[in-house]
């Protein structure tokens, strides 16, 4: 008799499982996934953190964090400041500059789109800070350029319009630089 019990218990838990179990495994996996620990970083287009401490701006589009990770701005690239093989170009102090008032010091988001890491190991990342997509202020303003580096152009539209406007004003090095 005992037996039988026990049985059919088992036989509705399995029922029961059954029916719920694939829903309990999707949602404890969702959990899981958001719950990995890569300091801050993840993939994928969404915000990867609330709010990551900038050490130093490195140049116009580069940037290293509290953590002593680089990031460089996906979308968009600034004249050279401190490129090695490379000498100061138009406009780039004033980039440099402009870059370091917008994030220095200051907590700032990081969003992924396809690849992680450049050629030099730094991380590649849209930047935001106070809920600013700050590549777009930087070209907006004509401290940068709009650089597509495929497969991460997630921005390039929005990017590309935000330097024809600022083209066509003559705004920053495009009316310094490109006379």
């Amino acid at each position: 008799m005992k037996q039988r019990q026990n049985t059919r218990l088992w036989l509705r838990l399995s029922t029961w499982w059954r029916g719920i179990g694939p829903v309990a495994l999707l949602v404890l996996g969702w959990g899981i996934a958001g719950c990995t620990d890569t300091n801050g970083l993840t993939d994928g287009l969404r915000p990867e953190s609330t709010g990551i401490l900038v050490k130093r701006v490195i140049d116009g589009d580069t940037i290293e964090l509290s953590t002593g990770q680089r990031v460089r701005y996906l979308g968009v690239d600034t004249p050279e400041t401190v490129h090695p093989d490379k000498p100061i170009e138009c406009y780039g102090p004033e980039a440099s500059a402009a870059n370091r008032t917008l994030v220095e010091g200051k907590r700032v988001q990081l969003e992924t789109d396809i690849s992680d890491r450049d050629k030099y190991g730094r991380l590649l990342r849209y930047v935001s800070v106070d809920g600013q997509d700050v590549a777009a202020k930087l070209i907006r303003e004509g401290y940068a350029y709009v650089y597509s580096r495929k497969p991460d152009i997630a921005r390039l539209k929005t990017y590309a319009a935000l330097e024809r406007a600022a083209r066509e004003a003559r705004v920053g090095l495009w009316a310094d630089c490109h006379q």
